[in-house]
């Protein structure tokens, strides 16, 4: 079964409130309507650096985002995870600020998941920065996961 590392845009557009911003509203409900039609079919992933970000805000919001995932596994750190956070960043591929993201990618690169969805496309789902970190993984001896939107990995429909 593939794995699909869940980022905490996903977590976050799943249970929040209907945005009033028509496109963010479209991309919580292609979120839902994944969460609901795929996620059986992927083995569910996320890392502390989720829990972490999904546990700041309000403290119903943080309620409602941390049940849904309590039985998500929880991807551990490693040496080599901190190292490929560390060398993405170094590179320039990605702002210091965005050290999150980074550790985002090397987790799930690093423990081998397929998928990385998010909705995050200014840092993770964006296709000229996810070829340079591809190569950066590469050089390092790992395979980076296909980033992309939950609308990106709902695979066949029926109809088509």
């Amino acid at each position: 079964m593939e794995s699909v590392y869940l980022e905490t845009t996903f977590v976050s557009y799943l249970v929040a409130l209907p945005a009033r911003d028509l496109v963010v509203a479209a991309h919580q409900q292609i979120t839902r309507d994944w969460w609901n039609r795929r996620r059986s079919d992927f083995r569910l992933v996320m890392s502390q650096v989720v829990l972490d970000e999904i546990s700041a805000g309000d403290e119903s919001e943080v309620r409602k985002r941390l049940e849904l995932v309590r039985s998500i596994e929880v991807l551990g750190a490693s040496p080599d995870a901190e190292t490929l956070t560390a060398a993405i960043v170094e590179a320039g591929v990605l702002p210091e600020k965005a050290v999150r993201d980074a550790a985002h990618i090397a987790v799930a690169t690093v423990h081998g998941v397929e998928y990385l969805l998010t909705w995050n496309c200014r840092h993770l789902a964006n296709a000229q920065i996810s070829r340079r970190v591809g190569r950066i993984c590469s050089e390092r001896g790992f395979v980076m996961p296909t980033i992309c939107t939950p609308e990106e990995l709902f695979g066949e429909t029926d109809d088509e």
